[in-house]
């Protein structure tokens, strides 16, 4: 998908703050959901999301599109022979592996383009960016690619976590890369980095870049 993206020199958006072509992710829920157990053997998504209901001795496929967890003994319990709870705790447990994970990856993401924003405060020209911010595209991507699915990772356990580890990893390139960049400017020092533990701090920081009065960021 990238490859295909890149090839076209596509993007959705440039983010303010890095100046970074960006790549949106468009709710990759089949081709996740395509590289997990339950395709491999053979389970749609109507089995577990639309399971069959009997209503006056007829037998139809329940049409509410929902959460299996809210139907466990439909829809789960169909193939698992597990308690409802350990069904629950089981999915559950998956999914908040996948979440910690996932918010890790975006802090690494987030500060890469905090860090390439001080390259540019300090004096590094467009040309000696042009590899970390490709770079750093890729990782974002793969970032929304699993934000942007449904279940949190249930749907492909070891995939979603595959691609947050390469996101991860190429992030921390950049990271890598611009504090050598930085270093050819003889700046030792890590960024001052604004606040953006919170949405309100997030919005507030970005938006000195959108009104081009950005943070300083070179200590």
């Amino acid at each position: 998908m990238i490859d295909y993206y890149d090839d076209m020199e596509f993007a959705d958006w440039t983010h303010p703050v890095s100046q970074t072509p960006m790549i949106k992710a468009q709710h990759p829920d089949y081709e996740m959901y395509t590289t997990g157990i339950h395709a491999y053997r053979g389970v749609s998504c109507a089995d577990c999301h639309m399971p069959y209901i009997t209503e006056g001795g007829v037998k139809f496929t329940d049409h509410h599109v929902q959460s299996p967890l809210l139907k466990i003994s439909a829809s789960c319990s169909v193939c698992h022979r597990w308690s409802e709870e350990e069904v629950k705790q089981r999915v559950e447990s998956i999914q908040q592996k996948v979440y910690d994970t996932k918010l890790a990856t975006e802090q690494a993401i987030s500060l890469a383009h905090f860090d390439i924003a001080a390259a540019m405060q300090a004096g590094i020209d467009d040309q000696a960016l042009t590899q970390p911010r490709q770079t750093l595209r890729h990782a974002q991507f793969r970032w929304d690619y699993v934000s942007a699915n449904n279940g949190m990772g249930f749907h492909s356990p070891q995939e979603t976590m595959r691609i947050l580890a390469q996101a991860t990893n190429e992030a921390q390139q950049v990271r890598l890369k611009t504090a050598r960049l930085l270093a050819s400017k003889t700046i030792a020092a890590e960024p001052k980095y604004p606040p953006i533990d919170t949405r309100d701090n997030a919005t507030t920081a970005i938006k000195g870049f959108i009104d081009g009065t950005p943070p300083q960021l070179i200590p």
